[in-house]
């Protein structure tokens, strides 16, 4: 028989979210408490708080691009991350939690579309694009709480973070072909990421309303 894994290299996978088999906490479900005072739940409120904050600045710099104003958005955008370490690390999972940090992060990437379209630091049918999928992906959670289905995460989903916040972030320093790029790369993986989310809480309301009449 093999040796076991140094450090219990399965558990740092899934600490530090690498590994994200199994369900969801069941804290985090449709019906649990909210819950809200958690270290995870107070990463995210200063994340929204601090939307607004990059606004006043990103709108003072006079064209947009402004290292402090940057700084902030990665921030906040480094934020979803924390939040989510945080929860695994002390099991402070929460109902709460699943519904704020998703709708921070849409808006965190609506704020930065909102600097980049006013003042064109990126292509304005690109930042369309990706508010139109914002919207839809919250129109789409909404339509999922309505019907009592959570549409979980997909790794679509999670990778085109990065790319998109990644793309609003060098937009405010370096605009050109790099963050134009990387818009690209983003919107190809969240609107992929649209379309399970669909999908899957198509079948899961199918299931549950076969269910019931059965």
């Amino acid at each position: 028989m093999g040796e076991p894994a140094p450090f219990g290299t399965g558990r740092v996978r899934r600490l530090f979210g690498l590994d994200r088999s199994g369900p969801e906490p069941a804290a985090t479900r449709s019906g649990q408490p909210l819950n809200p005072f958690t270290l995870p739940n107070l990463v995210g409120l200063i994340r929204l708080l601090a939307i607004p904050v990059f606004l006043v600045i990103a709108f003072q710099s006079g064209d947009g691009e402004s290292w402090t104003a940057a700084a902030i958005f990665w921030c906040i955008s480094a934020g979803d991350y924390l939040d989510g370490l945080l929860a695994r690390v002390t099991g402070q999972y929460s109902r709460l939690g699943a519904l704020l940090d998703p709708v921070v992060d849409r808006l965190t990437i609506l704020s930065g579309v909102v600097v980049c379209w006013h003042f064109e630091l990126l292509p304005r049918w690109l930042l369309l694009l990706l508010a139109l999928r914002e919207l839809v992906t919250l129109l789409l959670a909404r339509w999922g709480l309505r019907h009592g289905v959570d549409i979980e995460v997909n790794w679509a989903g999670r990778m085109a973070v990065f790319p998109v916040m990644a793309s609003l972030f060098f937009a405010m320093i370096w605009p050109g072909w790099f963050p134009t790029t990387l818009l690209v790369i983003g919107l190809l993986m969240a609107c992929m990421a649209t379309y399970l989310y669909a999908r899957v809480g198509r079948d899961q309301i199918r299931e549950k309303t076969e269910t019931a009449q059965g």
